[in-house]
């Protein structure tokens, strides 16, 4: 069976640094989307990255454009998500997630990910 297991985050001043991981097992995903979403306090869950092989594409979120990256070891099945000039507004759980469908697009929709980890919590602080 699937599991995405997240780790990596904790709590980091404002304009720090964190890298999140995501290791996948019970399955590859090279060929498939695979994304991250947060969390906030009271908030609904919301896209934040996602990237797939397919139209060689990546996505990210206006707010974190220019702060954040994401990026896979397919060797290792790994998803990273660097998230560099953080801000409080960045406080949230992060989830990684994975489509089940090979060789489609990458997308902001959580509909789209079958497949996600429990999630690990970033606190950042001003």
């Amino acid at each position: 069976q699937v599991q995405l297991v997240e780790s990596g985050g904790g709590l980091v001043q404002a304009g720090g640094s964190a890298r999140l991981s995501c290791a996948a097992s019970g399955g590859t995903f090279s060929d498939n989307p695979m994304g991250w979403f947060r969390q906030a306090p009271g908030k609904e869950r919301e896209f934040v990255a996602a990237d797939s092989r397919m139209g060689n594409r990546t996505v990210y979120r206006n707010s974190v454009k220019g702060r954040f990256t994401i990026s896979r070891d397919n060797a290792k099945n790994m998803l990273y998500l660097q998230m560099n000039n953080l801000k409080s507004e960045d406080t949230a759980v992060y989830y990684c997630a994975a489509s089940q469908l090979s060789w489609a697009l990458a997308t902001t929709r959580m509909n789209d990910y079958h497949y996600w980890g429990q999630g690990t919590q970033v606190t950042v602080s001003s």
